[in-house]
């Protein structure tokens, strides 16, 4: 009995409709739809190639081996299907024996001489955008063939399978796009705990990360301790940001910075007349703080004389102005900050012991940046990127560059690793950072205080002299006139020294 061509079609087309919305493995459902054309409709080889760039590649095909599939890539052009995929047009090769444009490079019609094949190539099409093309071999044996029921039948099925392969292609894009998204809050979120604006993946900022996170929240007082440069301020405004009084001010003060003689006034204020100069009721720090944050930098430079007012402050919440009488209340949480050894200042008897316990209610340890050397690549890259865009520049760094800079001591921590690499970014003339380009005491990997130990003993006692010039300066703010009262000389001799031993600012 002749079967009805009509009946065949619709069910295969029917069930070609069930396969391509069965699932969302897009491999797996055309070499289903492949099946169907094979089976109701004695189309023999057919295969689906997608376009991916300027090439075209077989991604499902049935009578080929897996050898064969593999061999089935053309460039846009290239072959019918290169053509198809280029042109947008359908193509059919009534016999391929007899075209030179079939290439036949899977080699799946080895006997093909001996074969009346036919070739009908359609493309794959979303809209005007050609995704990719389906083929299918026909057999027919001598005589007059018209495909045109083949071709239209072909088409229908292209324009399902586009569809499905639109559809993948969207999944695709999104897929990539949340991977990308996952793998970029990974780089960022390396531990559990992460902090707007600071750089680490090591172990000891994990746990400074989760002591921030734990305090934050909280009304108690903290004291950051570390070194000069490991990112104390950054700490302190991390705490504020994260806490309710975020939206309150954060008044940041340096205790080193200003004469002993004005500490209390920049503090808490004066009164109009309060002293010479006076001209106008002015606000303290601790008073601009109300409802916020106040954050006291080298806290243990603070005089002794100030103390007592410093804990009256945290117990009562309140202070008079200098000249004033009227008690002014104060809602402030107190982050406080040092480098210096406090508890020996306590036993020393330069920092009160009850203030000590006041403020040490949360302490947390910054590590320096010795102790952190795998973070050194990070800050490295942050810097580095940072430093390009102000200046305009695409500078990068060699493998042996990141060997020295990760093996240096830092005695400066993150703050001197940020002015290297920002003046090499500066004096750089070529497109990479060399070694040639390093400090000579960075590039053969000594530290400030290592490089005490050469010379002469004059060089060394000058080294020695200008090192501790320095670091008075750098605690004191750069403040000629504090600085000498660290070391306990004059002005005038703090001065002869900077100009002898040609010190410069360095902040």
């Amino acid at each position: 009995m002749k079967r009805d061509y009509k009946t065949i079609e619709l069910t295969a087309l029917y069930e070609i409709s069930k396969i391509l919305g069965s699932s969302l493995n897009l491999k797996t459902n055309l070499r289903g739809v492949l099946r169907v054309l094979s089976e109701y409709l004695d189309m023999k080889r057919g295969t689906v190639a997608l376009r991916k760039g300027s090439e075209v590649s077989i991604e499902s095909a049935v009578g080929m081996t897996a050898d064969e599939i593999r061999r089935g890539r053309y460039k846009l052009g290239e072959g019918i299907i290169g053509r198809v995929a280029k042109h947008g047009s359908p193509i059919v090769i009534p016999n391929v024996g007899d075209e030179p444009l079939f290439l036949n490079r899977t080699g799946a019609r080895k006997k093909i001489k001996n074969e009346d094949i036919a070739y009908l190539c359609v493309p794959i099409k979303f809209k005007n955008e050609t995704l990719g093309v389906l083929s299918v071999d026909r057999l027919f044996k001598g005589g007059l063939i018209s495909f045109e029921e083949d071709l239209r039948l072909l088409k229908i099925i292209a324009s399902l399978i586009a569809y499905s392969v639109k559809l993948h292609n969207e999944m695709e894009r999104e897929r990539e796009a949340f991977i990308e998204e996952k793998n970029k809050l990974t780089r960022q979120l390396k531990g559990k705990y992460r902090v707007e604006n600071i750089i680490g993946q090591s172990d000891s900022m994990q746990e400074v990360f989760e002591a921030v996170h734990s305090v934050a929240p909280a009304r108690a007082n903290v004291i950051l301790r570390g070194e000069s440069g490991t990112g104390k301020e950054l700490v302190a405004k991390a705490i504020h940001f994260m806490s309710p009084r975020a939206k309150e001010p954060f008044i940041k003060f340096n205790c080193a910075s200003i004469p002993e003689g004005l500490l209390e006034s920049e503090l808490f204020g004066h009164e109009k007349g309060a002293f010479t100069g006076a001209t106008a009721m002015r606000k303290g720090r601790f008073e601009l703080a109300d409802r916020g944050t106040i954050f006291l930098d080298e806290i243990g430079d603070l005089p002794l004389s100030l103390q007592p007012k410093i804990l009256r402050v945290l117990q009562e919440r309140e202070f008079e102005r200098v000249g004033g009488e009227k008690t002014i209340k104060v809602n402030v949480r107190l982050v406080a900050a040092t480098s210096r050894n406090i508890e020996k200042l306590v036993s020393d008897g330069h920092f009160r012991e009850d203030l000590y316990y006041r403020l040490n209610v949360v302490p947390i340890f910054m590590p320096p940046l010795r102790e952190r050397r795998e973070d050194i690549p990070l800050l490295m890259e942050f810097f580095l990127d940072r430093f390009n865009r102000e200046n305009g520049k695409s500078i990068s760094i060699t493998t042996g560059v990141l060997d020295i800079l990760v093996n240096y001591e830092w005695p400066g921590n993150v703050r001197e690793l940020e002015n290297a690499i920002e003046r090499l970014v500066v004096m750089s003339k070529g497109k990479k950072i060399t070694v040639t380009d390093l400090p000579l005491d960075i590039r053969h990997g000594r530290s400030r205080s290592a490089s005490l130990l050469r010379g002469t003993l004059s060089s060394t006692v000058e080294e020695m002299e200008k090192e501790r010039i320095i670091d008075a300066l750098e605690k004191s703010a750069w403040i000629q006139a504090r600085a000498a009262r660290l070391l306990g000389i004059t002005s005038r001799q703090i001065g002869y020294k900077i100009r002898k031993h040609k010190i410069g600012k360095t902040r």
